[in-house]
């Protein structure tokens, strides 16, 4: 069956939900690890506030992503959003740029079990620059794992380097680092992006 992807709006919460489970996507995260504060505690957080904090945000149309389907069924989530949005990306270091006010991040994939490996994290990245294009975006970035083996689940949350290449993404940063800063420029020249 094929996979067809959309664009996030407050109406794909029961999607969602349906699609991160009861674990919230991987141990209590619900797409909210970049978005951590300064000085939060993880563990005091996942699972229920990181829950009712990403509802908020997408409720509010403030939480940018893809969504792939097989039907009906959700199996696969791609977040995105401005750079700033991330504050943990932020204050990553070894992933920092000097412009990250232009810059549009995709930060974390989620693929359901069993659907993995059959080419949804491709569709949800295809989907989401095309959507960023669209927007005026002009520069893209993201941070996968550069792994040296085959990488648990787990730990491929922001994609892998060969998926990225593959759409036409560099290496422009933390070269050779565990997470590497990939970067594409959509638009040469474009207006402020829309929110």
């Amino acid at each position: 069956m094929s996979v067809r992807t959309e664009d996030l709006t407050p109406r794909h919460w029961p999607a969602i939900e349906r699609l991160f489970g009861a674990r919230g996507a991987c141990g209590g995260c619900w797409c909210m690890h970049w978005r951590a504060r300064s000085g939060e505690h993880w563990d005091a957080n996942k699972g229920a506030v990181n829950r009712r904090r990403f509802r908020r945000l997408v409720s509010t149309g403030r939480a940018g992503g893809v969504l792939a389907f097989r039907g009906e069924e959700p199996v696969g989530w791609l977040a995105c959003g401005p750079r700033t949005d991330f504050t943990r990306l932020q204050r990553a270091r070894t992933l920092a740029c000097d412009d990250a006010d232009r810059v549009w991040s995709l930060p974390c994939f989620f693929v359901k079990s069993g659907h993995r490996g059959q080419g949804v994290a491709t569709a949800l990245l295809s989907q989401a620059l095309r959507s960023l294009r669209k927007r005026g975006v002009a520069i893209v970035e993201g941070y996968p794992a550069n792994p040296r083996a085959r990488l648990p689940a787990a730990f491929a949350f922001t994609g892998t380097t060969a998926l990225f290449a593959r759409a036409g993404f560099q290496a422009v940063g933390n070269i050779g680092g565990g997470r590497q800063r990939m970067r594409r420029t959509l638009l040469v020249r474009a207006s402020r992006p829309d929110r």
